[in-house]
Order: structure tokens, then sequence, then C-alpha cells
């Protein structure tokens, strides 16, 4: 089986749950396109992209859909990390092995490929599914050659501890990856337990939210309306006017106005700069957004800086 270090993949990985939401097919497209010239290759997605606000006319697996369709016209699947989750499609919800398998083949048909490089579980919400029987179908799709690497995300240490024990008495695929909430207003998400298990197991982390859904880019302000349809109720709209956030928002535009860089560009550096993190996952809407993205690569925080961003952040 594949680890995900041994893909080689680059320093921030594109999120594509705006793609076919607030970045139509042609946007979706010049990003993704602006994105490996740019010398990304690391592209995260899901089958249930975008399920949550159906009122905003999201249809679950659109982002794959998106990806695949750019994948077979530029003809360029061995040069790109596909990372895509399973478990909260509306009709291949939970992660019974019979679901994961129906839901891996949908996966590849929306992508317009025969492999995965890394397949997620995107949540793990009913713990009484055995440990064995979702490894054991998980591990029938690395031997099928349809998964390259698997991981999971928003899980419990205590659970992830479980799987990884269980793959590794019976030898069978194990989770190379977790891919949680993690950012500079979001840090109880991992740091603790869930971090613990990943240094000790020597997972790779690729954390979701880098920049708190837009909040770290400094649009969303206490008692401003930004128009977003992201800017909704537990999202970056959630954390504007806290008493947290604020201090964030002061400290990283303390460090980026001395850096001359964008906010979004030190939040997302600081992230890239934790313990076990891999890569940082950050979606961009349009291609300008990403030059304050790939500006994180230029970027190595210094002790005090990182200090004054986890002073703030705590």
């Amino acid at each position: 089986m594949t680890d995900l270090r041994s893909l080689g993949v680059s320093g921030f990985c594109l999120g594509g749950n705006v793609f076919g939401w607030t970045a139509d097919a042609v946007q979706s497209r010049d990003v993704l396109d602006a994105y490996v010239a740019g010398g990304g290759n690391f592209i995260d997605t899901s089958d249930s992209y975008m399920n949550y606000f159906p009122e905003q006319g999201n249809v679950p697996g659109q982002s794959e859909t998106i990806i695949g369709d750019w994948l077979a016209a530029r003809g360029n699947r061995d040069q790109v990390v596909v990372a895509t989750k399973v478990g909260d499609h509306p009709e291949y919800m939970g992660i019974e092995p019979a679901t994961i398998k129906a839901a891996v083949d949908e996966s590849l048909r929306r992508l317009r490929t025969d492999y995965i490089d890394l397949y997620y579980l995107h949540y793990d919400r009913d713990e009484s599914i055995p440990v064995g029987d979702v490894i054991g179908a998980l591990d029938e799709l690395v031997q099928a050659g349809k998964v390259r690497a698997i991981g999971a995300s928003n899980i419990t240490p205590e659970r992830l501890a479980a799987f990884l024990e269980f793959s590794d008495r019976e030898g069978m695929a194990r989770f190379s990856a977790l891919q949680p909430q993690y950012n500079l207003v979001s840090r109880e998400t991992y740091e603790g337990g869930l971090r613990d298990v990943v240094q000790r197991e020597g997972l790779a982390c690729v954390p979701y939210f880098a920049l708190a859904s837009g909040f770290l880019t400094g649009k969303y302000r206490a008692g401003e309306a930004s128009g977003n349809v992201r800017d909704v109720p537990g999202m970056a709209g959630g954390y504007a006017g806290t008493e947290r956030g604020t201090r964030v928002l002061e400290a990283l535009e303390a460090v980026a106005t001395e850096r001359g860089v964008q906010l979004a560009t030190v939040a997302i550096a600081w992230v890239a700069q934790q313990p076990t993190v891999v890569a940082p996952i950050a979606s961009a809407r349009t291609v300008e957004q990403l030059s304050a993205l790939f500006a994180m690569n230029d970027v190595q925080l210094t002790a005090s800086e990182l200090d004054v961003l986890d002073v703030a952040s705590r």
C-alpha cells in the first residue's frame, strides 16, 4: 500500500469544496489550471461536495465531476494526487462495508479515473460498526487497485487508535493520513489526543479549514456583512467579533504587515509549520486568491512570530 508522504505532495493542498458551489465549472477549471501551473499537485474533494447547502442549488458529487472532467481534458491524471472521501453522500451515507464499496465506484466514475490516490472516511459517526469491517472493505479496495492510500477525517482519538491497531495486528491496509479541522481559531479540534495518535503512529496531518472558511483572510469582521454565501452560521461568520477571533486577526495583521504579505499567507504558513502537518488544505474561488496561498512557500515564520500567533490563538 502507498504511504501519502511517498506521493510527493505539494506544500498546500487545493480544496475542491467550492467547485460547483461558489466557483462554477469554468472558474473551477481556471483555478485548477493555475494551481498546477504554480507547482501544486494535491487536490482534495469528497463525494458529498456540496451536499450541505441544497437551497443554494448544490448537488453532491459535482466537485468530483468538475475535477474529473478537468483531468480528462488535461490528460494529467498521473501528475496529480487526488484525495476524496466516503461517508457523507446522501445516497451513500455512513461507512458500512457495502456503502464504501458502492460509493468508491461512483467516485471513480465521476473523477473519470481508475484509481484514487487517497481515500478518506469522511465521518465516523457510528462507532458500533466494527473497525475490522471497515478496514476489511478498504483493504479490498487497495488490493483491487482502486485506492492507493487510506485516511480518516472527523474521528475520535480512541477510534483512530483502534483502527490503526487492527490494521497492524491483521497486516491490512492502514491509515496514512488524518484530515482534522485545524487553524488558528480552531486548535482544540486537533491538538491533544488526535495529534498525539498521529505523532505516535507516524501519520500525515492534512488539515481542512486552514483559513477557517475564509475568516483568517480578514474579510469577515464583526458587524460587517460579507455578502458571501460561505458566511453562514458555524463557519467563517461564527468567529467574527469573538475575543479570540479579534486577537488572532490583530496578530495576523501585525505579522503580515511586517512581512509585506497577506493575512491568508501568514495563517496558512502557521498551519504548515505545526508538528505532523504535511499539507494544509485551502480552497480558492478565483485564480487571484491562489497567490496568497502559494506565497506560504516563501514564508518561514520565526520563533518570535510563531509565539505571537500562539499566544493570540489560545
